[in-house]
């Protein structure tokens, strides 16, 4: 058994929970969380006491920290992320870690995810697993081996940068990209280009297309094909066992897979997708605090 405090850092809000890890098993004992400011160290602030009740009860063997990137995990800092200005070059392990007293670690938060999912959710049990984040953005936490890969500076998995078409919905800084056609916000980004009213959300249109409205199902058609083409890259690359994504796939992948599946068929090596399983993800509640408690599990 093992006890571990996880981080959790997003745009809108910040948590701290504890995981009692027992083999494959994790159970959070205790969690609490407030609203991001632009002021880390006031953000933080917020949860120390929570962590140190959790100290103070159990014997926390490290903590870990799940945050967007761009990252450098090595030194334990926060870079420039969109979603959290005012953290900017923020040293938040050597912060953690001055104020518990207890080793920690920093991992971008779709590598969090994936570990997370492969110890403790729908990959468990493979060697080689591609977890895709399919959320606001797109991008993909990469098991190789059995072990996490992050690449040479952490920005391994960035799929969602991948160019699909020469032209398309904006996403990753790039029109057509994977993220652009894919991602909650893409998929709302496509359906305007389509015709669909502006701010219309990825929510809304599963709405309607799971009544039958023919343009929302048509919207999740090309987004269902545009998924199995950078599917298809990557399957092609990496070979995996099993794709795991969560987000929209995970709440609505009934109006995707038909294309996807009959896109996966004409663009991949049909030797590689024999062997892959395409799953959604199976820690949607509360999917951050195990993804950060995960990271405490990991070793360098």
């Amino acid at each position: 058994m093992e006890y571990v405090i996880g981080y959790d850092i997003g745009g809108t809000k910040c948590a701290v929970s504890l995981g009692e890890v027992t083999g494959g098993n994790i159970k959070i004992l205790g969690r609490y969380e407030t609203p991001t400011t632009t002021d880390p160290k006031e953000t933080l602030g917020r949860l120390e006491n929570t962590a140190r009740g959790f100290l103070a009860k159990y014997p926390v063997a490290s903590v870990g920290i799940s945050c967007g990137g761009p990252l450098d995990a090595e030194s334990g800092t926060i870079l420039t992320t969109a979603n959290l200005p005012g953290w900017h070059y923020f040293g938040i392990v050597g912060y953690i870690e001055d104020k518990l007293g207890v080793k920690a670690r920093l991992c971008n938060d779709a590598d969090a995810c994936a570990f997370a999912e492969w110890k403790f959710g729908a990959g468990q049990g493979t060697r080689n697993m591609v977890f895709i984040t399919m959320g606001t953005g797109l991008g993909a936490g990469l098991i190789l081996d059995g072990k996490l890969y992050s690449g040479t500076n952490g920005n391994a998995g960035e799929v969602g940068h991948i160019r699909l078409a020469e032209d398309g919905p904006v996403g990753f800084g790039k029109a057509g990209s994977f993220e652009g056609f894919c991602s909650g916000g893409g998929i709302a980004r496509l359906a305007e280009s389509m015709g669909a009213e502006k701010g219309i959300t990825a929510k809304e249109l599963a709405a309607k297309a799971k009544s039958g409205d023919a343009f929302a199902l048509s919207v999740f058609e090309k987004a269902g094909e545009m998924l199995g083409r950078g599917l298809s890259v990557v399957i092609d690359i990496l070979n995996p066992q099993k794709i795991v994504i969560g987000g929209v796939f995970m709440r609505s992948g009934e109006l995707l897979i038909p294309s996807m599946e009959k896109t996966l068929k004409k663009e991949s090596i049909g030797f590689s997708l024999d062997v892959c399983e395409i799953v959604p993800a199976k820690l949607s509640e509360n999917v951050g605090d195990y993804a950060a408690i995960s990271v405490g599990l990991t070793k360098e």
